[in-house]
């Protein structure tokens, strides 16, 4: 547990140097300190002296755009920016005091979804809790005081690194730290799913609560396949941009993919695209075409296409060949653009992120891009020459803006108690 003694000498502490470096990376020290710092004097005004820190990562699609919510493969990243925050005990609510936004005030009694809550960060911290009590886990409350440099609106997924916060809060608190990170993951998903009613997959919340780069095969949502790898790409870094736009009346248009490829495996018998055999969709897509739109029969080859490219991207991260990992990535990208159809919202004449990803190609430099995460709006992800990196970002800036373009690096630590 941080006091006012420690927070007054973090510089001292060795162990804290380590742990910025570990989360955060190299140089951010200073900068971590001072976040450090206000957090708990902000806390600590309200709630009084003493507080334990928790930080939640955000991440990173490396590969497998739009596959896990039909049992796909996926490859992601825990990333080295976070939701933080300074947590004391209290009884009978959970209060959440995010810098910048309405306080949240949960009542341990009243753990009813709401309607008119969806889509807000109070249904994620009711839904977690709800998930909570009906397995059977240790309730018990607390108030926490969050800031966050998890870019809102860029795909780094800031709903699922709060979600997975409260859940580890919760886990440290009541349940002994005894949580594995799968159950994290599954009342994280459950909170946004049926709380927060956003239909997603269990992508975000896994590489938030494992950490590093994963490997994730989700055959089984019951019992996924986990391997994590190492990233060996010392002289590639990764950069996000956000290329304009908002996600937040675009749920209609993600949740097309989902049910568009799940249409495709009802007419095999089957609830999920995972269960239909490759080789007997192609040999049916004269019939599909008769009860099918050509974009969900496009969805569902850009599915079976994209599930290999996650295997033989695992496999050039894990042997360090990065010719043949920028190679998957361009594809990927090609396919989301093409097939899935997920770069920019129907209608839409601005297409931002076309924008982004073909004067991306454009530069010298750039290895692979393509977009990142849902789509539709937002974020780009590129692989860069490290020693091309600078000038490629300032071209990016001069385009997006200063604040929209983040040069960014894989945490090999997911959501935890800091200190």
């Amino acid at each position: 547990m941080a006091d006012r003694k420690i927070i007054d000498k973090l510089e001292t502490y060795s162990d804290f140097e380590n742990t910025v470096n570990r989360l955060y990376g190299q140089d951010k020290l200073k900068y971590q300190i001072d976040r450090y710092r206000n957090l708990y004097d902000l806390h600590s005004k309200k709630y009084g002296e003493g507080g334990v820190f928790y930080s939640s990562p955000g991440r990173i699609e490396v590969c497998g755009n739009h596959t896990d919510h039909n049992n796909g493969k996926v490859l992601c990243a825990s990333i080295t920016v976070d939701t933080l925050a300074c947590v004391t005990p209290c009884e009978g609510k959970v209060v959440v005091e995010s810098i910048g936004f309405s306080p949240i005030d949960v009542s341990l009694d009243d753990l009813a979804a709401r309607k008119e809550e969806e889509g807000s960060a109070v249904a994620l911290v009711r839904g977690v809790l709800s998930y909570f009590k009906s397995n059977g886990l240790k309730l018990g409350g607390f108030c926490a005081t969050t800031t966050s440099d998890v870019f809102r609106g860029a795909g780094v997924s800031s709903s699922a690194c709060f979600e997975v916060l409260i859940s580890e809060i919760l886990n440290q608190m009541y349940n002994e730290g005894k949580i594995d990170k799968f159950t994290k993951v599954k009342a994280s998903h459950f909170a946004e799913n049926i709380y927060f009613g956003k239909p997603c997959g269990l992508l975000d919340q896994s590489a938030i609560s494992f950490g590093g780069v994963s490997y994730i095969d989700f055959k089984s949502t019951k019992s996924p396949i986990f391997k994590s790898i190492d990233w060996n790409f010392e002289g590639i870094d990764i950069v996000l941009i956000n290329t304009g736009g908002d996600h937040s009346d675009l749920t209609d248009q993600y949740a097309s993919i989902r049910t568009e490829m799940e249409d495709v495996a009802k007419e095999f018998g089957c609830k999920k695209l995972r269960k239909v055999k490759e080789e007997e969709f192609y040999e049916n897509i004269s019939q599909l075409q008769e009860k099918l739109s050509g974009r969900a029969i496009l969805r569902a080859m850009h599915y079976f296409d994209e599930n290999k490219r996650v295997d033989i991207c695992a496999k050039a991260v894990k042997k360090g060949n990065d010719k043949k990992f920028c190679d998957m990535i361009n594809a990927s990208g090609e396919s989301s653009y093409v097939m899935l159809q997920n770069c920019y919202p129907c209608g839409d004449l601005v297409q931002r992120i076309p924008l982004g990803i073909n004067l991306s190609k454009k530069s010298d430099g750039v290895r692979a891009v393509r977009v990142h995460g849902g789509g539709f709006a937002g974020t780009i992800i590129a692989y860069v020459d490290k020693a091309k990196r600078d000038s490629y970002v300032e071209k990016m800036k001069r385009v997006f803006g200063n604040e929209n373009v983040f040069v960014i690096g894989v945490r090999n630590d997911g959501t935890r108690r800091v200190f």
